[in-house]
């Protein structure tokens, strides 16, 4: 389904849904209303974000040491994203189709068995005010239900049937609305105004990088580009692309062209590579040929989703929009450079070694929680502020600053 279909279901079908459920379940929740369960199995529900996937591990690792067993569902487009880490197992991850109405629905049925096969206790919803999340939070049979409340806020109806409502802090990293959530979990109900048990800063795992994956990025490299030298040149990695959820997050390509093109007569070791998903490959393919330079070749749709940590690994930097990539490089070392416009990176900034490029007009962020991420903007004035000098002047010292790549390659085999 499109992203605006989805976001009409969520509202004209999904609140009348909710206000049912309440109905339906309020005698048995006031009847249940002082009953304590202990978790055990505890599944988490995050359907349409693969990078909020990478943000919530840290919370997920935190609660798998107290000793419960994860579950994770989501659709089935943006799994991919739960192997970077693989903190969940295989098969305690469900997987959503929603390419139709009718696909989602069955999915959705059989997602609701397969939580009593797996004896599921404890839900944590990490999408923020979702209704369809929350249906399937109340359906799934669980005792405890975590989740993000609007407490005394208006609108962003969906239900008000949490044992654990936890007020969503919209000044706080996403990250750490996260680890509030996992930690409400584990105490007695009916709180919202929660704080946090652990106050350390959160950290994010790192990536094992498979030595043969690494090896098949070099050699499709050099399939893009035969001259390529692994000990002689460094990659440069851009990312020009942003999913179709928010297409305000894209900086403009001819900006891109530029800065590419500044970047190959600046440093003459550099090899430029365009990133994306094999749909996105004729939009770079035109970027490739706006930039005109034997040393930027386009590589969208080349990697399999298993070969970008080994990819990140050999690479100096990424230039990116606000998207998934950078999220997926905040497991290895690779330094990021994102671009934010009508979000912010201080709630959804990369928890790896990236720097956020940002106008800060006082418009931004203009989508939020409260408006379920959609905007009306049509003249992105937040990503037209960020000037081609200003993003070459943020990468120059990380270009001119780093190791070798023989160095790197050298370091990276201990």
């Amino acid at each position: 389904m499109k992203v605006d279909t989805m976001r009409w279901v969520d509202r004209y079908i999904g609140v009348p849904l909710c206000y049912l459920l309440k109905l339906i379940f309020w005698p048995f929740d006031w009847l249940q209303r002082n009953k304590t369960t202990n978790s055990r199995n505890v599944l988490f529900i995050e359907l349409s974000e693969m990078g909020s996937a990478i943000l919530a591990d840290p919370s997920m690792r935190w609660l798998k040491e107290q000793g419960k067993t994860l579950h994770f569902v989501i659709f089935e487009k943006n799994a991919a994203s739960l192997k970077l880490l693989n903190t969940i197992d295989r098969e305690n991850i469900f997987l959503i189709k929603a390419d139709t109405f009718f696909s989602l629905a069955i999915s959705s049925l059989q997602f609701l068995i397969w939580c009593r096969k797996k004896k599921i206790d404890t839900v944590i919803d990490l999408e923020l005010f979702s209704r369809v999340t929350s249906i399937l939070s109340r359906l799934s049979g669980a005792d405890n239900r975590v989740g993000f409340d609007r407490v005394h806020e208006e609108g962003l109806y969906r239900g008000n049937y949490l044992t654990h409502p936890v007020m969503y802090n919209p000044h706080r990293h996403i990250s750490k609305n996260f680890m509030t959530l996992v930690q409400a979990s584990l105490k007695s109900p009916h709180q919202p105004y929660q704080k946090n048990i652990n106050e350390e800063p959160i950290k994010l795992a790192r990536a094992e990088i498979n030595p043969d994956l690494r090896m098949s990025v070099i050699r499709k490299i050099k399939t893009l580009y035969s001259d390529y030298q692994p000990d002689k040149q460094r990659l440069v990695l851009i990312n020009p692309n942003a999913s179709d959820l928010l297409p305000q997050r894209r900086w403009m390509k001819d900006r891109y062209v530029k800065v590419i093109q500044a970047l190959l007569a600046e440093y003459s070791d550099i090899l430029v590579v365009i990133t994306g998903a094999p749909s996105e490959r004729p939009e770079a393919d035109i970027l490739k040929m706006q930039v005109s330079h034997g040393r930027c070749v386009n590589s969208a749709g080349v990697f399999e989703f298993n070969e970008l940590v080994p990819l990140y690994s050999i690479s100096e930097i990424m230039l990116s929009n606000d998207s998934g990539p950078p999220h997926f490089a905040s497991v290895t070392d690779l330094k990021t450079f994102v671009i934010f416009g009508p979000e912010t990176p201080a709630l959804y900034g990369a928890l790896g070694n990236s720097t956020p490029i940002y106008a800060n007009l006082p418009c931004s962020p203009c989508v939020s929680a409260g408006n379920h991420r959609k905007t009306s903007c049509t003249d992105n004035q937040c990503l037209k502020a960020i000037d081609v000098q200003q993003v070459l002047n943020t990468l120059r010292p990380a270009l001119s600053s780093t190791r070798t790549v023989e160095e790197k390659l050298i370091l990276q085999t201990y």
